[in-house]
């Protein structure tokens, strides 16, 4: 991406700005995925993996923040990079059918796993380390900046947790049936209650790290009539995370916004304020595409069930409204679906009606026939947990 150095000197230059860019609307088709495991050394998961342990494994594939300038795509042309605690991300290209995706990240996984295997480290298969307390491993300005600004619940982000991101076209409906459907899809996925060796009682502790955190930053966006000054009201009212500089601390003047950065002495440069739009994180966030957050990584290849869950739920208008009507019992109740899960009476009865929707119509994803029966009998299954926590 090319830099902008043009100065923003008002929040009205800021809010036009962001705006613009965050709700690129065209033909609603592509889709991506991002693909987050924490990662162990096959004989001792609880041991501390080391930076050049994950380098030496990945060989050409190595990203720059473990010291390689020239990382190498994965065969489908999918980036790899590795996040502040060991975790392992693949950042798949986009594809224009959800049937390419999955054909094409099922070998960029398994080509991963392969790389990873032959040198005594595995995948982990949860939202969070159910194994070890948060540790950073990768120091780069803006992380240290971050582990700084950061109090417990976002260091453990940080460190130790691992999701798994959809990503999608913008189109009408889209930005309010995926944070609708937010918290009951949360609860449907959760895998992640067990963290560094104990129970946290919670159904997702990933989601409950981010819920812990400063909300400004974290917390779900606002749902009006216009989401794109939603969102650029959200970012204007934001901390500062980190302000990038030539020396080696990026360490934000705490409490700063971005609307007072805008009013200081020294405003921001368009390409500040872009870089600051890529340090919040709500669990559904524009970047000129759509993308949700609040799932936790799931087994293996088990990724594609909410996937298509997704996928399903938005292709086309009646279902978008049929999804939101599902959806409606449990809008909003993050915290909740993060606590309970499937225990709480209205995000269960979302979840069900939601998972019942998807199997009805999975053939409008154009997933070959034995992939539907595999996301159908995962959806099944968490179906069963439904109705069994219901029992």
């Amino acid at each position: 991406m090319n830099s902008d150095d043009r100065i923003l000197r008002s929040s009205e230059e800021a809010l036009e700005h962001i705006s613009g860019i965050c709700f690129k609307t065209g033909p609603p088709q592509r889709v991506g995925v991002e693909l987050e495991w924490t990662t162990h050394h096959a004989g001792d998961p609880a041991a501390y993996l080391r930076a050049e342990d994950l380098a030496a494994a990945l060989g050409g594939h190595t990203p720059a923040t473990l010291g390689n300038p020239h990382p190498q795509p994965l065969p489908g042309g999918g980036s790899v990079t590795v996040e502040p605690g060991g975790q392992i991300e693949i950042s798949s290209a986009v594809a224009d059918d959800l049937a390419g995706l999955h054909a094409t990240v099922s070998a960029e996984q398994a080509a991963l796993t392969e790389l990873l295997t032959r040198s005594g480290i595995v995948l982990g298969d949860r939202g969070i380390d159910p194994h070890r307390p948060p540790r950073r491993i990768l120091d780069t300005p803006r992380y240290a900046a971050m582990e700084r600004a950061f109090d417990r619940a976002g260091r453990t982000m940080m460190g130790s947790t691992a999701g798994l991101q959809v990503c999608f076209d913008a189109a009408p409906g889209r930005w309010e049936v995926l944070n609708e459907a937010g918290p009951a899809l949360l609860a449907l996925f959760a895998n992640s209650r067990r963290h560094a060796g104990r129970d946290t009682r919670w159904a997702s502790a990933r989601m409950a790290t981010w819920l812990a955190m400063e909300q400004r930053r974290t917390g779900p966006v606002p749902i009006g009539d216009d989401p794109a000054l939603d969102w650029a009201r959200y970012a204007l009212d934001a901390p500062l995370l980190c302000v990038r500089r030539a020396g080696q601390s990026w360490d934000a003047p705490p409490g700063l916004t971005l609307a007072g950065w805008i009013a200081s002495d020294d405003p921001p440069t368009v390409d500040d304020v872009e870089y600051h739009l890529g340090t919040l994180f709500p669990p559904v966030r524009p970047r000129g595409y759509l993308e949700v957050r609040y799932l936790d990584t799931q087994p293996g290849s088990e990724w594609i069930a909410p996937a298509a869950t997704l996928v399903t739920l938005l292709a086309d208008d009646s279902l978008v409204d049929q999804a939101r009507e599902a959806a409606a019992p449990s809008a909003g109740r993050w915290l909740a679906a993060a606590r309970a899960g499937l225990a709480d009476p209205a995000v269960r009865a979302s979840a069900a009606a939601l998972a019942e929707l998807a199997c009805r119509n999975l053939d409008r994803t154009g997933l070959p026939t034995p992939v539907r029966e595999t996301v159908s009998d995962i959806l099944a299954r968490r179906l069963h947990d439904v109705a069994r926590v219901a029992a």
